[in-house]
């Protein structure tokens, strides 16, 4: 806590174009945490003294577009304040009669839009393989695991809690799940779990769950490597990679990726995923923070696993 600062100032005027919005709920994201290093990375570093920027969804209360009025929901990339002025042509309008709120920044929001093109792009799974989702109570693992369902797979998830491994198993539909809490084994429980081997692993994780998934790959496996989170605290670089030889039996192929890719493609994910919620398939949940003062503890919060599903701040009802 001591690393953040909370402040007053006068609420932001917008310019043309632009919107005011009075943020109702703000993201925190595990990707933030490399943007709080002055590191080599996919994006550039936030400086010490910069508001901290994610995703809100409010109520816009002055536009200077004719695209949105007053009173209009809306999404996009804001700070962590009460209010955020963001461009009315990189907002999304809300429809709160699909689903509430706090899910335009779960799983109708960019964790969603992760998960769809993440496994379905990369992972490229097909009806009867083994789908095994790291992190898979978390806002992209979830949503991960019920798409592959869709899809005909058998799907195995890892998480940190008895209640999340109920979750995943009696709620959102996978076949198995392993607390890696309580499992001294990653390997043996996979073995149980996924006795067939592994065709598609997403991988939100790192470390020694990435370790023993490596080893049960199957032939042409496929592995999605979305996050790192067991590392990102991480103060010397872990020794490896160790298990590339397993890569060479198996041919499986690895591959990172970006959200960003697929920006062109952002209005067909979006579209399937309020399909799906609408109708029931996929099912969300949100952890709520309340309180923008409390927007540290919640971030910190998904480094000890105290989050199930989208972990959001409620900054204003």
């Amino acid at each position: 806590m001591d690393s953040f600062e909370l402040r007053e100032g006068d609420v932001p005027e917008p310019r043309h174009g632009d919107l005011l919005v009075r943020n109702r709920y703000l993201s925190v994201d595990p990707y933030m945490r490399g943007r709080m290093r002055d590191a080599e990375s996919y994006a550039e570093p936030w400086a010490v003294g910069d508001v901290m920027r994610g995703g809100v969804v409010g109520e816009v209360v002055d536009s200077e577009s004719d695209a949105y009025e007053s009173g209009d929901l809306v999404t996009g990339n804001g700070t962590w304040a009460d209010y955020s002025v963001l461009d009315a042509d990189e907002v999304s309008a809300v429809d709160p009669s699909v689903a509430d709120l706090p899910a335009y920044l779960g799983v109708l929001g960019m964790p969603g839009r992760t998960a769809y093109f993440g496994l379905l792009d990369v992972g490229d799974p097909k009806p009867g393989e083994t789908v095994v989702v790291s992190g898979a109570a978390g806002a992209v693992g979830s949503v991960v695991g019920q798409i592959a369902a869709l899809n005909g797979c058998r799907v195995v998830g890892f998480a940190g809690s008895d209640e999340k491994v109920a979750w995943l198993t009696d709620d959102l539909g996978f076949d198995a799940a392993i607390n890696y809490k309580t499992v001294d084994d990653y390997r043996a429980a996979l073995d149980d779990a996924a006795p067939d081997g592994v065709d598609v692993y997403f991988d939100n994780v790192g470390g020694p769950i990435t370790d023993a998934v490596f080893t049960q790959l199957n032939l042409d496996a496929r592995v999605a490597v979305c996050g790192q989170i067991a590392h990102y605290n991480d103060e010397s670089v872990p020794t490896g990679p160790r298990k590339l030889p397993q890569l060479i039996a198996t041919r499986a192929s690895v591959e990172g990726f970006l959200i960003y890719d697929f920006q062109s493609r952002f209005a067909q994910a979006t579209k399937q995923l309020a399909a799906w919620v609408a109708a029931g398939d996929i099912a969300h949940r949100e952890t709520t923070v309340d309180g923008l003062e409390n927007a540290p503890d919640a971030f910190l919060g998904l480094f000890a696993g105290d989050n199930i599903g989208k972990q959001v701040v409620r900054v204003s009802e």
